[in-house]
């Protein structure tokens, strides 16, 4: 414990001053006594780099995207469609048939049904006329699975036959509704679909719209809507959102909610009232991505720069030189290494520039699948978080000893050896405890699915604009 101490000590100690030069390798003798004598030695090495093409990732992720933009770097478009399910409660239930005072000749109906997507933000112009169709789902997409960004319902056979197929036109800022209900407290932007349309079921029940279906298989069967799997299989399995036309902007999904309307009386009373089913996280929601990967190859075998850039986009890989900083070093401890990735500015003139990624994983090369398909978090022992610092303008790694460490215990001489891979990722937290106490921690990180891009310096024959600190330390015995 008390050599512990002492080597964290003098780690704090030597990342505080300016920098770490040859003087350290006397630091060890001025602190502890002849008999037990601590080594702490400093060097820094180059470090090269590559982008490499992502081609697909996992698309897991808690924000879904529909929308059209071209990525003012490549002048392609890239294109978000978005596929959401709803979650049922183990207690949802409508009122008593005989309170609900919308009717026709064969029963209860809705007055009218809809489906809103809520969005946070977007990228764009909120005035550019897009145009979608949302397709009903055969069949639910099942969980279990994993999914990556380019999976489409549609061609794999998800969209019914004869089934929903509602298209219509929408800004994101939506002057179909008034301003008295733009205006409210709380309003939150959405796009709305309605589904007023007379609806055919899969048995050849026709009725006068999709909420009156729901409101009568709920009749007929209320359990199916209390068991997300029943009401997945065997009521509702889904619905698909395609960008159709239009181009300009990409809103930001938080969640997607089918409403039914209909009037129901209560103490006498007649009033309109809604009931809502939610997509949650309890259930799928996923945005497939449509990119052009003929640029982005294009892109890749640039020099002087690599590429950060989601989402499905590109990645930078580093290679870091093992060799050299194991050389004459084989039986010091590691203590602590750092990479700073500086950021290059971007000169595009573009009005509608893609973001900055804000934070980013470092991964062995060949384990950057498995982290994500097993939903891991950054261990900072084999796994490494950074968060962009508009300040530095950089990406910093402060101490990422133990993926030096890693490659160092196996030395298996594969083609990956040694080299890491820079993931753009999207980061969840959640704050434990009150005040002073109070820590953030960290419950989901996946893919960066946003529109975003940055360049790195490095990549440059000659000039070497990353390195690696690494600090090492050895005790001497009798």
């Amino acid at each position: 414990m008390k050599r512990n101490f002492i080597v964290a000590c003098l780690l704090v100690a030597c990342f505080g001053m300016v920098s770490c030069d040859d003087t350290t390798n006397t630091i060890g003798g001025s602190l502890i006594d002849n008999i037990d004598k601590l080594s702490v030695k400093a060097d820094t090495f180059n470090v090269t780099s590559k982008t490499v093409l992502a081609d697909r990732v996992i698309g897991r992720t808690s924000t879904g995207y529909l929308g059209r933009m071209e990525d003012p770097e490549t002048m392609s478009m890239v294109t978000g469609n978005f596929m959401a399910q709803f979650h049922v409660l183990s207690d949802y239930q409508l009122p008593k048939s005989d309170s609900i005072m919308s009717r026709d000749a064969n029963g209860i109906i809705a007055d009218s049904c809809d489906i809103r997507l809520y969005y946070s933000s977007y990228y764009g112009d909120s005035l550019s006329q897009m145009k979608l169709t949302a397709y009903e789902l055969q069949k639910p997409i099942e969980e279990g699975q994993v999914y990556y960004s380019d999976f489409d319902p549609e061609a794999q056979g998800y969209i019914r036959t004869n089934g929903i197929a509602e298209r219509r036109s929408y800004t994101l800022l939506d002057y179909t509704e008034a301003d008295s209900i733009r205006d409210k407290k709380g309003y939150t932007r959405n796009i709305i679909i309605r589904l007023n349309k007379p609806y055919i079921d899969k048995n050849g029940q026709t009725y006068n719209n999709y909420g009156t279906y729901l409101m009568r298989k709920y009749e007929q069967n209320p359990i199916a809507f209390r068991n997300v799997y029943r009401f997945l299989h065997e009521i509702c399995p889904g619905f698909y959102f395609k960008i159709d036309g239009g181009s300009g902007s990409m809103a930001h999904i938080l969640t997607a909610q089918l409403n039914i309307y209909f009037k129901h009386k209560e103490k006498g009373k007649i009033r309109e009232i809604s009931t809502n089913l939610i997509g949650t996280e309890e259930v799928l929601q996923m945005t497939n991505f449509s990119n052009d990967n003929t640029r982005l190859h294009q892109l890749a075998v640039e020099t002087g720069h690599t590429y950060l850039k989601t989402p499905a986009g590109l990645f930078t890989e580093l290679s870091l030189p093992m060799s050299d900083i194991l050389s004459g070093h084989s039986s010091d401890s590691i203590n602590s290494a750092k990479i700073v990735l500086l950021r290059q500015n971007n000169t595009s003139t573009s009005n509608y520039q893609f973001g900055i990624p804000k934070n980013i994983v470092m991964i062995p090369s060949d384990s950057v699948q498995s982290f994500f398909t097993n939903n891991r978090l950054p261990d900072n022992k084999t796994s490494f978080l950074a968060t962009y610092n508009s300040k530095q303008n950089a990406y910093t790694f402060n101490n990422m000893a133990g993926i030096v460490s890693l490659f160092a215990h196996h030395q298996n001489g594969s083609a990956n050896w040694g080299k890491v891979m820079l993931v753009p990722v999207e980061v969840q937290t959640v704050k434990q405890g009150t005040g002073e106490n109070a820590i953030t921690k960290i419950t989901k990180v996946s893919h960066d699915m946003g529109l975003s891009s940055t360049k790195l310096l490095g990549n440059t024959a000659g000039t070497n604009n990353i390195k690696i600190s690494v600090i090492y330390s050895k005790f001497n015995g009798r």
